[in-house]
């Protein structure tokens, strides 16, 4: 018997049932006299026997898997993201299957096209470049959840939080220090969090009457590398700063590298703030100052709201806002 697949014939022989008795125990479709269901889960248990879920899914209408499409697995944020919606699930009977999309649309369309074919009973999309257009479309097939991206008229679809009010405040402080050349570096171009974290640093600046110098703004791409070319960048132009907002703690952990490496000293000679929080910005040394993203709220968030629309049950999703951290990496200039 172990050197092929245990069926519900050898289950039904193995329990002296029928096998629609079988069946119904395994579809839970009918109500089963106890002492049959007895004899038929001691068989089960007999033989090494598993449900198929998509044979299930067949009988029930649902397959009792979700999609959750991240863009870079490995990311700290998106991991914690997808963590957070994976511990939501924890007690519904749902399982989830994570793809990445790479940000590229033909990919994100191609493996969602995937998780289709597996009769997944919602998505959830952690960020993605898929045009509003391809959304609308997959919205009608599928009950779905954004994370980490705005679309107007998805307000009750989409979790995020105010990136331009959070990269203003991190701008904002760096001021309140004393600090008036400050020098940004940016995420990934086309990135709506990226963007929007540039205008509410480049807002900070100008509420407070400072001039935006575009030789301390430097174009990344939210990996750690881009930082250090960042520093690179801003000292060949010659132009001096004497703080530095990252987009991202990625970066941020860049450009504290290229710093050192320069033996310039953080925070006496410049100070460095991040975004996102991720879990090993508290044990660099210095301790990097930085925004922190409820990313794991978040994910539990986009779970319960996606089981709630499977359910046809009315779903409200939180607000989250970002917070500062204040730690070594920062202090007062002047």
């Amino acid at each position: 018997m172990q050197n092929r697949k245990v069926t519900i014939l050898d289950i039904a022989e193995r329990a002296s049932v029928s096998p629609a008795t079988v069946s119904r125990v395994i579809n839970k479709s009918v109500v089963v006299k106890e002492s049959k269901r007895k004899v038929v889960i001691e068989a089960m248990d007999e033989l090494g026997f598993r449900p198929n879920a998509l044979a299930r899914g067949l009988v029930s209408g649902r397959s009792m898997t979700l999609g959750v499409l991240t863009q870079d697995i490995g990311s700290p944020l998106y991991d914690n993201i997808a963590k957070g919606i994976i511990r939501g699930l924890e007690g519904s009977g749902y399982s989830a299957i994570l793809v990445d999309g790479l940000w590229r649309e033909n990919r994100e369309l191609e493996v969602i096209n995937t998780l289709l074919d597996r009769q997944i009973d919602g998505l959830v999309l952690i960020g993605g470049v898929i045009s509003e257009g391809e959304l609308t479309k997959l919205r009608k097939r599928i009950p779905l959840i954004l994370v980490g991206r705005e679309m107007q008229g998805w307000e009750d679809y989409c979790i995020n939080i105010d990136n331009f009010s959070a990269a203003y405040e991190a701008t904002k402080f760096l001021i309140e220090q004393g600090h008036r050349r400050i020098a940004h570096v940016k995420g990934s171009p086309n990135h709506q969090d990226a963007e929007q974290r540039f205008k509410g640093y480049a807002k900070a600046l100008e509420d407070s009457g400072i001039e935006l110098i575009p030789n301390l703004i430097f174009q990344g791409d939210f990996f750690p590398q881009s930082g250090v070319l960042a520093i690179s960048s801003f000292l060949e132009r010659g132009d001096g700063f004497s703080a530095v907002f990252a987009a991202n703690d990625m970066m941020a952990m860049g450009v504290r590298r290229a710093l050192y490496q320069r033996s310039i000293r953080c925070p006496e000679d410049v100070s460095v703030i991040g975004f996102d929080d991720q879990i090993e910005t508290a044990f660099l040394v210095p301790s990097l100052t930085t925004m922190r993203q409820p990313s794991v709220e978040m994910g539990m968030a986009a779970s319960a709201a996606l089981l709630d629309v499977i359910a046809g049950k009315p779903h409200d999703l939180p607000i989250f806002k970002a917070s500062l951290q204040v730690r070594e990496s920062t202090c007062r200039t002047g």
